[in-house]
């Protein structure tokens, strides 16, 4: 009897690593499909949960220790289902990945690809309230929502440029109009032709409350902006006539050329302070 032990012991033990490389070997071979999941219902009990309620579970771990930030663009296969198993949308079936801002979707997106690195596959099970709530409209999906994610890629967001040391208010060299309208060469542009109120223009810009809260910039976002130059604050259409192209500009446009004293809703109040790039006059 004891010497059959010795035999099934060493086959026992022998086994084991070929068990547990078997169950890496498929956790790395793990790759996108739209086929609904088995725990498509509900996430299992060794799925992390966050303090918002985010449940996530790795497929297939990624590369590398960088993990994407909030105002960072990423690339990513995705699909998507409702707890009862329906596909409601999926890169995957168009066979083209996408690219976003992270801070631009869901609050569970936003959260939940900060935890992943390149070349991860996550699962993740998406509260109500961390999506689109329960009830949406518009031909969303409600309730909770599972996804399957694939990170393929991280572009890191430009950073803010920084806060204009005399944000505060015009220094006394800045030239003034009879509008109330004050700026300051910041770079020499190029040539002589400036734009009438009926162009069009491309510019890179960022604006800032005298406070110097930031409150938008499309030097953040990395693309340019272009649009009629009578198409916006009176202060831009004014402005941005004084510049050539090349030319870096600063403007202090006060409340009555900007948004008001009381603007709409999500409108920057009293007077705004931009750093604006006059890139391109398009005629």
């Amino acid at each position: 009897m004891k010497a059959s032990i010795l035999p099934l012991t060493l086959i026992g033990l022998s086994c084991l690593p070929l068990t547990l490389a078997s169950a890496e070997d498929k956790k790395a071979e793990f790759t996108m499909t739209t086929e609904t999941p088995a725990d498509v219902k509900a996430a299992p009990e060794d799925a992390e949960k966050t303090k918002s309620g985010l449940a996530s579970k790795v497929l297939k771990p990624g590369t590398g220790t960088e993990k994407p930030a909030a105002a960072d663009t990423v690339t990513v296969h995705y699909s998507g289902w409702t707890t009862d198993g329906k596909l409601f949308d999926s890169s995957v079936q168009r066979g083209q990945p996408t690219s976003f801002p992270l801070n631009g979707v869901i609050k569970g997106w936003t959260e939940g690809l900060q935890l992943m690195t390149a070349g991860e596959i996550r699962r993740f099970w998406i509260p109500a309230d961390l999506a689109y709530g329960e009830n949406p409209g518009g031909g969303r999906p409600g309730g909770t929502l599972v996804f399957d994610v694939e990170l393929i890629s991280i572009k890191a967001a430009p950073k803010p440029p920084p806060v204009p040391a005399d944000v505060k208010e015009a220094p006394a060299d800045a030239e003034k109009t009879a509008s109330g309208l004050a700026s300051k060469v910041i770079e020499k542009g190029k040539g002589e032709t400036k734009p009438k109120a009926t162009d069009n223009v491309s510019v890179h810009y960022t604006g800032w409350t005298t406070d110097g809260q930031m409150f938008d910039s499309s030097v953040v976002r990395g693309e340019a902006a272009t649009f009629p130059l009578n198409r916006v604050i009176p202060g831009w259409s004014e402005g941005v006539q004084l510049m050539v192209e090349g030319e870096k500009r600063r403007f202090w446009i006060p409340a009555e050329l900007a948004y008001g004293k009381n603007p709409p809703p999500g409108a920057p109040a009293g007077t705004l302070v931009f750093d604006v790039e006059l890139l391109k006059i398009v005629k």
